[in-house]
């Protein structure tokens, strides 16, 4: 049955959208999570994602034009499928009462209770909940609140920093007043949805107010608000670096410098009071100092914090809110997908050359990890099965080929992702792992680096581990594991010679890959590794 989708509001202020490109066009096949279009509003450009899947058969605003929040903007069903009694309607009754239903079941009160709860909020006080800031998340934790009750408060201003169960992000305000109260404490949880903080006029009364319930005026998506919350008046999007400076990038700029590679840190803006707009990443060059600073080996940004030891005393740690959501996301993982493990060994001495000649180049330096996930990338293009995920009822193989790298952090782990990796060059991928493996130490990663992973590699080859295995990153098919290069004698025509060796384990859920399958990948992955010049074939 077509399906209507309707212009969505992807702001709170946003009260028509304007429509900057369709990515389909009518008679295509789209599937969940696939471009539709890029939508205009009043503060930024943002891609609108499909949630269903079928072929596109109506366009109801064509590129360039404008509409307003709730009509409609395009229909989804089956191929030939008369939707002549949709084409001119309104917004579709039964899309928005199942969107209204889905956001009251988020609530922890009933319509009844919200509604008296909110008659109690005094005139000029915005409510202001508990943001999911990941898809994953639950709950948040306040990291730090950077506003104390009784201060001025203005839009765009810092709140809160959050924990999540990804990373800790700043939250902004969007409104300008008091902060009148905080819902939660300095160091504590609360659900999504719950009250976080109260905004309003000075003296304002809000002690009666209550604190489990959802604000009523917050009616727009929680990842969309996540997203409005970055985005200022002037289109920036505001950017974490590693030392907390921030940086001012167009959205169009920010995109195509995802696309490219490109570290935004080091481009000077051109735009006002210095933003960073598409021509600049258009002539973009990288310089030698930005190049000669990563010389550092990829590796794991931080073990697990060391505990003192004491005789016979006991202590106890609590649970950060990564832990807790790495203990629940690996059981899932290895409780529900059937793991099987397949080891081979490399030789890498002509890999060991090949790096050497490399950064023997100018402003060059790579590590074997970058060579590792280069090679991954490029093999994954041979063996898309490898490259896919479990949907119970279906196996999604995957149009991009997204590898993640496991980095440790004292909270346990989190996996950055590299978009589109086998399009990326030895350097790219070399400035990439730095930068968010020195983000990754002080959680300074967004959710959206660490999502949408379609491979992910882990290792420990830097720790003098010869060989492991690992667990799979749900919702990945598999994921590789990569030992130390140790040295050591092997036979070669005949004679026992000095050579350089590493072992790889691939971990396999067997729903998706069978053994032949995983084997051939790991073929495929020896052979570049063992003659890096097939990699330019």
């Amino acid at each position: 049955m077509a399906e209507v989708i309707t212009m969505p509001r992807l702001s709170d202020t946003m009260t028509e959208g304007k429509v900057a490109k369709w990515h389909k066009k009518v008679g295509d096949k789209v599937k969940e999570g696939d471009i539709l279009a890029e939508i205009e509003t009043d503060k930024a450009v943002q891609d609108f994602e499909s949630e269903i899947e079928g072929t596109l058969l109506y366009v109801g605003v064509e590129e360039g034009n404008a509409a307003a929040v709730d009509s409609v903007l395009a229909i989804i069903g089956s191929e030939g499928e008369d939707i002549s009694g949709l084409t001119g309607s309104a917004p579709s009754a039964t899309a928005s009462e199942e969107k209204k239903s889905e956001e009251e079941s988020k609530t922890e009160n009933s319509s009844t209770s919200v509604e008296q709860t909110t008659a109690e909020i005094p005139a000029g006080v915005e409510v202001i909940t508990m943001p999911r800031l990941s898809d994953t998340m639950t709950e948040g934790k306040v990291a730090k609140w950077h506003k104390n009750v009784g201060d001025t408060v203005k839009e765009g201003d810092l709140l809160a920093e959050i924990e999540t169960d990804k990373a800790v992000q700043d939250f902004e305000s969007e409104f300008n007043g008091v902060l009148l109260k905080q819902g939660v404490e300095e160091g504590g949880a609360a659900p999504v949805d719950s009250v976080l903080a109260m905004i309003g006029p000075e003296g304002t009364d809000v002690s009666n107010v209550g604190t489990s319930m959802s604000a009523a005026k917050s009616e727009k998506p929680a990842e969309q608000k996540s997203e409005t919350q970055k985005e200022n008046k002037k289109e920036d999007v505001a950017v974490n670096h590693s030392s907390s400076e921030r940086v001012a990038i167009s959205p169009l700029a920010k995109k195509m410098a995802e696309e490219k590679g490109v570290d935004i840190h080091a481009v000077q803006g051109s735009g006002e009071n210095g933003r960073i707009v598409k021509k600049d990443i258009e002539n973009y060059q990288p310089s030698a100092s930005k190049a000669s600073t990563a010389t550092q080996p990829s590796a794991p940004a931080a073990s697990q914090v060391a505990l003192s030891f004491v005789q016979g005393e006991d202590s106890e740690t609590p649970n950060s809110q990564v832990r807790n959501i790495i203990a629940k996301r690996l059981s899932e993982s290895k409780f529900t997908a059937p793991h099987y493990y397949l080891m081979v060994e490399i030789n890498m001495d002509k890999a060991i050359e090949a790096r050497k000649e490399i950064n023997s180049l100018p402003d060059t330096k790579i590590s074997f990890n970058d060579m590792i996930i280069k090679a991954t990338a490029v093999a994954l293009r041979k063996h898309p099965q490898v490259n896919s995920s479990w949907a119970g009822d279906k196996i999604i193989h995957r149009g991009n080929i997204n590898i993640g790298v496991a980095v440790a952090i004292p909270d346990g782990l989190v996996v950055p992702v590299l978009k589109n990796t086998d399009q990326m060059t030895y350097t790219q991928i070399s400035e990439s792992v730095k930068d968010m493996a020195g983000r990754a130490k002080s959680k300074g990663l967004k959710a959206n680096e660490m999502e949408g992973s379609t491979f992910s590699i882990s290792n420990l080859g830097m720790f003098g581990i010869e060989t492991f295995t690992s667990i799979i990153n749900q919702p990945n098919a598999a994921i590789l594991s990569v030992g130390a290069i140790i040295e050591k004698p092997v036979v070669k025509n005949g004679q026992i010679v000095v050579g350089n060796t590493m072992k790889l384990s691939l971990a396999c859920d067997h729903r998706v890959v069978d053994g032949a399958t995983g084997a051939q990948f790991l073929q495929t992955l020896r052979t570049y590794l063992e003659n890096p010049l097939t990699l330019l074939l």
